[in-house]
C-alpha cells in the first residue's frame, strides 16, 4: 500500500506539472478576476472566503448558483475556466463562489472528509450555508431554485452540502468528485479517491440519511466523471449515483440510456417521469472539468484542470436546471417514459436492439417499465 506521504507528494508533483504545462502551451490558469468579496455573512467557523457574482439589473427572484472550486484553484480562476459569470450575464442568475484559503488547506481543497467541517450546523458547510443565506436575502433570490457545482474536492464538498442541507437546494451536480460519506480522515481520503475501500451502497445510503433531519422532497443530482481520471476514480461516480438512488426511489438500472456530443449519458426517473439523476462519463478525459469553447455556444476558458472535450458541462447544467430562456428545470419537467425516449438511433447497436426487444414486450404486456418494477419492488415506499 502507497503511504500517505508518498501520495502527497505525488498529488503536489501533478499540480504543478498541470500549472506548468498550462503556462507552457499558453492556456493562462486564471483570467480576469470578476468577482466580488461577500462581507459579513455570519459567524463563518469554516473560515473560508466568500466571491460572488451578480450581473447588473439582476431582477428580484432570481436563481442562484453555488460555485466549489477543486484544489489548487481559486474562486477567480475557477469562474474563468468554466465560464459560469459570463451565462450569468447571459440568462440573469447570481453565482456564489465559497473558496478555500492556504490557512485551512495547503492545497486549496475543501475538507470534504473532515467530520468537523462536514457535519450539518458545524465548520466550512455552515459557512457556505450562511453565504448561501446572506447573498439570497441581499438580492432577494429565488429559494426555490438554488443549486450548486464543483470540481474534484469542490465536487466532494458539493456532495456534502446536498447531503447535509438538502432542503435548500433544488439540484447539485458533482464533477470529478465522491459521494458524501466515503471517509473521514486524510488515509481514507486518498483511499476513496484512488476507488479502494468505497463504503457499499447500503451505508452510503445510510450516511446520506443520517446527515440532516430532511426527509424530501430531494435535490436532483448531475454526475460528471472523465473515464481517464486517475487522480479521482471514476468508481466514484457510480458511488455518488447508488447512494441518492435510495432517497430519488429509483432502480439500479437507468430509466434511458443515449449520447450527448458523442459521450454515454445514463438517466434516472423518478415514478412521476421527472429526471433526479443525471450522469455523463466523458470518455478518455483526465482529472478536470469538461468545457466547450468552440462556436458562438462555446463558455470557459482551457487551462489546468479544465479540459477541452467538446461538451460544456456548465452549458448542461444551465440548462438542466432551467436558468436558459425555453429549458425548465428537469426535476420539475415530465419526460417520455423509457419506450417513447430518444431515437433508438441515438443509441448503440446492442442498445438498440435491447430496447427493440423491450418495447415490442411492453406492447404486448409482457414487461412492465423500470419505473413499474422500481414501484412494485419498493411498495410505494422510498428503498
Amino acid at each position: 500500500m502507497r503511504h500517505l506521504s508518498d501520495t502527497l507528494g505525488r498529488l503536489a508533483r501533478l499540480s504543478k506539472a498541470a500549472e506548468q504545462g498550462a503556462t507552457r502551451s499558453g492556456l493562462a490558469r486564471s483570467g480576469p478576476d470578476r468577482l466580488l468579496e461577500l462581507t459579513d455573512f455570519g459567524s463563518n467557523p469554516g473560515s473560508l472566503r466568500a466571491r460572488s457574482y451578480i450581473p447588473v439589473h439582476l431582477p428580484a427572484g432570481a436563481p442562484l448558483v453555488v460555485v466549489l472550486h477543486g484544489c489548487t484553484q481559486t474562486a477567480a480562476d475557477y469562474d474563468c475556466g468554466s465560464g459560469w459569470s459570463a451565462l450569468a450575464d447571459r440568462h440573469h442568475f447570481a453565482l456564489l463562489f465559497p473558496e478555500q484559503q492556504r490557512s485551512n488547506n495547503a492545497h486549496r481543497c475543501f475538507n470534504w472528509f473532515e467530520p468537523e467541517d462536514t457535519t450539518r450546523g458545524a465548520g466550512e458547510v455552515l459557512s457556505i450555508h450562511q453565504m448561501v443565506e446572506k447573498i439570497t436575502i441581499d438580492h432577494a433570490l429565488d429559494r426555490r431554485r438554488i443549486y450548486i457545482t464543483g470540481l474534484s474536492a469542490g465536487g466532494a464538498m458539493a456532495a456534502v452540502m446536498l447531503a447535509t442541507y438538502p432542503e435548500v437546494f433544488a439540484g447539485g451536480a458533482i464533477i470529478a468528485g465522491l459521494p458524501y460519506g466515503c471517509a473521514t480522515t486524510i488515509p481514507e481520503a486518498f483511499d476513496r479517491m484512488r476507488g479502494h475501500g468505497i463504503p457499499s451502497e447500503i451505508e452510503l445510503q445510510r450516511a446520506l440519511g443520517r446527515a440532516s433531519p430532511h426527509v424530501g422532497p430531494w435535490p436532483s443530482i448531475s454526475v460528471w466523471h472523465g473515464t481517464a481520471d486517475h487522480t479521482v476514480s471514476p468508481a466514484n461516480a457510480e458511488a455518488i449515483i447508488a447512494q441518492w438512488r435510495g432517497v430519488h426511489g429509483v432502480a439500479e438500472q437507468p430509466t434511458r440510456t443515449t449520447t450527448e456530443a458523442g459521450y454515454p449519458r445514463r438517466i434516472w426517473c423518478n415514478a412521476q417521469n421527472r429526471v433526479v439523476i443525471d450522469e455523463f462519463s466523458i470518455t478518455g478525459m483526465g482529472h478536470g472539468t469538461p468545457i466547450d469553447t468552440v462556436g458562438p455556444d462555446g463558455c470557459g476558458k482551457p487551462g489546468a484542470y479544465m479540459l477541452e472535450v467538446g461538451i460544456s458541462s456548465t452549458r448542461h447544467l444551465a440548462r438542466f436546471w432551467g436558468l436558459e430562456p425555453g429549458h425548465q428545470d428537469m426535476a420539475n419537467r415530465q419526460v417520455a417514459p423509457p419506450d417513447e425516449a430518444a431515437p433508438a438511433s441515438n443509441l448503440p447497436v446492442a442498445a438498440r436492439v435491447r430496447t427493440t426487444i423491450e418495447n415490442a414486450l411492453r406492447s404486448a404486456g409482457l414487461m412492465r417499465s423500470e419505473l413499474q418494477s422500481a414501484a412494485a419492488r419498493r411498495g410505494g415506499r422510498l428503498t
